[in-house]
C-alpha cells in the first residue's frame, strides 16, 4: 500500500473532513435534547416528581462533564475518528434503553449512555480543526461546529416532537438510536485526523504522565480562563434547551406544545447567526474576547428578568425576544475553545478542551439541580400546590443567578492571570 494522499490545509478536503464531523455533533446534540422535548411525557410515563426528573438530565451531565478529562486525554492518544464514532454507538445504546424503560431506574441508565457518547463527540471534533484550517480560519471553523452542530436540537424540537405525538415513546427513541447508529458508521468512513493520513494521537503515556500532562494543562492560566468563560456563558441556554425549556414555556408561560416548539424553533436559529457574527467579531478582535462574554452573559440575565418579573404570562413576543437572548450564550460560549487553541500546544490541546467543557456543563448541572429543588422545595413549604406552577417557576429561575455571579468572579480572576502572562491585550 503506497503513502496517504497529502492534502493542504482550507482544502475542499478539509471542509469535507470537518462537514463529517459537524454531523456527528450534530446528532450529539440531538441526542442530548430529546429529553428535555419528553419531559412532561417522562414524568408521566416514570410517574416521577420535578425533583426526580431532573435527576435524568443530571446524571446525564454529570457523566458528561466528568468524562470530558479522560476524553480529552484518550483524544490526545488515539485520535478524532475513534471517539467520535465510538460515542456514537454509545448514544444509540443509550436510546435503545430509554427507549424500552419501564422504570425510572433503567431511564436513568439510558440517559447515562447518552451522556456518555455526547462526551466523546464535540471536543473530539474540535481537535482536527488545527491539523485542517489555518490560524487565521479556526476561529470561524470553531463558530461553524458549534452553531451548526447545535441545530441538532431542531432535530428533537420538531420530527422527534411530532413523532412523540403521533407514535409514542418507543418508537421515537427507536428512531433516535438508528440515526446515530448510521452517523457512526458515516464518521469511520469518512473523518479522517490530519492531511497527511496520519494519526494525530501522541504516545501512550503511563498513570503518572498522563497525571502530569492534565497538571501542566490546569497551571496554564488561560486554561482557567477557557473553563470560567465556558461555565459563565453556556450554562444558561443549556439548562433551557436540555431540561427546563419546554416545562418553563408550557407551565409558566401557558403555551401550547406546538407554540413551545416554535419558540424553541428561534432558540436554535439565534445559535446560528449569533455563532457566525461573534466568530468574525472575535477573529478580528481577540482582545474583546472577554467583553463579548460578559455583553452576552448580562443579555441573557436581563430577558430572565424581564420573564421573571412580568405579572402574569409575558406577551408571546416579548418571550420570542427573551428566548433569542437567553440562547445566544450558547454560541457565545465557543469563545472559550477560540481561547484555549490561542494559548495551549497542540499536544495538549485535546486535555485543555476537555477541562475546559467541563465548565459550562458543572455550572448547567448546578443550576438543574437547583431549578429542580426550587420548585420541590416550594410544594414542601406551602408556597404553592403545584410544583409546575407559573409563581413557583419565577422563584426557581431566579437561582440561576447564583451560578451566574459565581462564574463572573471566576472569568476576572483568571483574566487577569492570562493577562499577567500573555500580554495586557491578548482577551
Amino acid at each position: 500500500m503506497g503513502p496517504a494522499k497529502r492534502y493542504e490545509r482550507d482544502s475542499r478536503r478539509a471542509y469535507v473532513v470537518i462537514a463529517v464531523g459537524i454531523l456527528g455533533y450534530f446528532l450529539a446534540v440531538a441526542q442530548r435534547t430529546t429529553f428535555g422535548v419528553a419531559s412532561l411525557d417522562a414524568a408521566e410515563r416514570f410517574h416521577a416528581t420535578a425533583s426526580q426528573l431532573s435527576l435524568f438530565t443530571m446524571l446525564q451531565v454529570f457523566v458528561y462533564a466528568g468524562l470530558q478529562i479522560p476524553v480529552g486525554v484518550l483524544v490526545d492518544r488515539f485520535g478524532s475518528k475513534a471517539m467520535v464514532a465510538g460515542g456514537a454507538i454509545l448514544m444509540a445504546a443509550g436510546q435503545v434503553v430509554l427507549a424500552l424503560a419501564d422504570s425510572l431506574a433503567w431511564g436513568v441508565v439510558g440517559r447515562v449512555f447518552v451522556g456518555a457518547g455526547d462526551a466523546a463527540t464535540f471536543i473530539c471534533v474540535l481537535r482536527v480543526i488545527p491539523a485542517w484550517f489555518s490560524f487565521a480560519k479556526a476561529p470561524m471553523i470553531i463558530m461553524l461546529v458549534g452553531t451548526v452542530g447545535n441545530f441538532g436540537q431542531l432535530l428533537s424540537i420538531i420530527p422527534f416532537s411530532a413523532m412523540l405525538g403521533w407514535v409514542g415513546w418507543t418508537p421515537s427513541f427507536l428512531a433516535m438510536a438508528a440515526l446515530s447508529a448510521i452517523v457512526g458508521v458515516l464518521v469511520l468512513a469518512f473523518l479522517r485526523e490530519s492531511p497527511d493520513g496520519q494519526s494525530t494521537g501522541g504516545s501512550t503515556l503511563g498513570l503518572r504522565r498522563t497525571w502530569a500532562a492534565v497538571v501542566t494543562c490546569l497551571r496554564d492560566p488561560a486554561t482557567a480562563l477557557g473553563f470560567w468563560v465556558h461555565f459563565t456563558v453556556q450554562f444558561t441556554g443549556t439548562v433551557f434547551a436540555l431540561m427546563w425549556g419546554y416545562p418553563y414555556l408550557q407551565n409558566a408561560q401557558g403555551m401550547t406544545m406546538g407554540q413551545a416548539s416554535f419558540v424553541m424553533t428561534f432558540f436554535v436559529l439565534t445559535n446560528f447567526f449569533v455563532g457566525m457574527s461573534i466568530g468574525r467579531l472575535v477573529a478580528r478582535h481577540p482582545e474583546r474576547r472577554v467583553m463579548v462574554s460578559f455583553a452576552v452573559v448580562g443579555a441573557g440575565f436581563l430577558a430572565w428578568s424581564v420573564l421573571i418579573l412580568w405579572p402574569g404570562t409575558a406577551p408571546f413576543l416579548v418571550v420570542v425576544a427573551a428566548v433569542v437572548a437567553i440562547a445566544m450564550s450558547m454560541p457565545a460560549s465557543m469563545v472559550a475553545f477560540n481561547i484555549i487553541q490561542s494559548f495551549i500546544p497542540r499536544r495538549r490541546i485535546g486535555t485543555a478542551t476537555g477541562i475546559t467543557n467541563v465548565g459550562g456543563f458543572v455550572a448547567s448541572l448546578t443550576a438543574i439541580y437547583l431549578i429542580g429543588l426550587a420548585l420541590d422545595s416550594q410544594v414542601a413549604l406551602g408556597w404553592v400546590s403545584d410544583a409546575f406552577a407559573p409563581e413557583a417557576f419565577r422563584v426557581a429561575m431566579s437561582m440561576q443567578a447564583v451560578v451566574a455571579l459565581v462564574g463572573s468572579a471566576g472569568v476576572l480572576w483568571s483574566a487577569r492571570k492570562v493577562r499577567a502572562r500573555y500580554g495586557p491585550t491578548v482577551v
